[in-house]
């Protein structure tokens, strides 16, 4: 599934944010690019000015954190924590900064985001690709140990009940890009895109001068975009029911976003999240967040906000799209599309 997915997540990449050597003068005109494999997926990186130095700071910096931050990589921070049995562990920077936004998270979005899931998402399958619908007995049993507010934070440690687990990947893909980025800028870039598994984040401008255009998948067709957005210096993040995803003996589909109040995948009516902010890392939180929340949760969370703009596609394929985007939203699609405002 990989595979198939990667390609025409770089083609959207390379095709909507005019990449290539640009005819004209200035450092913008020479570009870099890469493919990385990290983080259990297929990443790109377009750069604009400096030099391919830039390119393996970044890919450095990828490679770090995920030795830091994988959950399957028994010498990371999260491994460590998880088999810590409710003692601290010292942790990196990273680590810390990251388990705090999820914190921050989950309390903002009365725990829809919530990090210590991680055991039914392990008991679904989705960490190892072997599915299996639980039992309502098991679920039972897991739920209790379900409870963000149970992370104890002291100094650089991290703490979990002894009956926890952690799991960033809500995070730590929006957070990577916003390392990428900070990397490629210290090490002389002008500007640059980058696509991290369908997690799309640029800075700088295009060397002709006109915003960054990000397509969106369409979730009931996942090879085909949806819509385009328009952006500025911006991160474009993306959860929806299809990324992950089994079909079970009783012919229903199941997902890898966990509702952290019943154990099950999230069913609220959204199938598709996408938040377009300047962090990378809160906009990869709060996509997990709303897609939980569902559309009425999701656009009251946006109306206390509006620090950010939201596209949720609904289960009845509807478009719904925050007032900050018209006029640089387009609909590629046959679904209507409609405008969430603030009154």
């Amino acid at each position: 599934m990989k595979k198939r997915n990667f390609i025409p997540l770089l083609a959207a990449a390379l095709l909507l944010t005019g990449c290539g050597t640009n005819s004209s003068s200035g450092s913008q005109s020479v570009s870099y690019s890469r493919d990385i494999f990290a983080m259990d997926t297929y990443m790109s990186i377009r750069s604009y000015g400096g030099s391919e130095s830039a390119l393996d700071a970044a890919e450095k910096r990828i490679h770090d954190l995920e030795a830091e931050l994988s959950v399957t990589v028994p010498e990371s921070d999260i491994s460590r924590i998880n088999s810590g049995s409710g003692k601290p562990v010292e942790v990196s920077s990273d680590t810390l900064t990251i388990v705090k936004k999820a914190i921050e998270t989950g309390a903002l979005t009365d725990g829809a985001l919530d990090i210590t899931a991680y055991p039914l998402v392990k008991e679904w399958g989705f960490t190892t690709g072997n599915y299996n619908i639980p039992s309502a007995e098991r679920i039972s049993e897991l739920l209790p140990c379900v409870d963000y507010r149970k992370i104890s934070i002291s100094g650089s440690t991290v703490a979990l009940s002894a009956d926890q687990q952690i799991d960033l990947g809500a995070l730590a893909k929006g957070y990577t890009g916003d390392e990428v980025i900070a990397a490629l800028r210290e090490n002389g870039a002008d500007a640059a895109v980058i696509s991290l598994g369908g997690n799309v984040q640029t800075f700088g401008h295009k060397p002709d001068g006109s915003p960054w255009k990000v397509a969106v998948r369409d979730p009931f067709s996942p090879e085909k975009d949806m819509c385009t957005v328009e952006i500025g210096e911006k991160a474009v993040i993306t959860s929806g029911n299809y990324e992950r995803c089994f079909t079970g003996e009783d012919g229903k589909s199941y997902w890898h976003i966990i509702d952290p109040a019943d154990g099950f995948p999230a069913d609220n009516g959204i199938v598709s999240a996408t938040i377009i902010g300047d962090r990378g890392i809160d906009c990869d939180a709060l996509s997990t967040a709303m897609f939980v929340k569902g559309l009425d949760g999701a656009a009251g969370l946006w109306r206390a906000d509006r620090t950010y703009d939201m596209i949720l596609i609904t289960d009845d394929a509807r478009i719904l799209y925050t007032e900050g985007l018209e006029g640089t939203f387009t609909n590629m699609s046959d679904m209507p599309a409609e405008v969430i405002r603030v009154d």
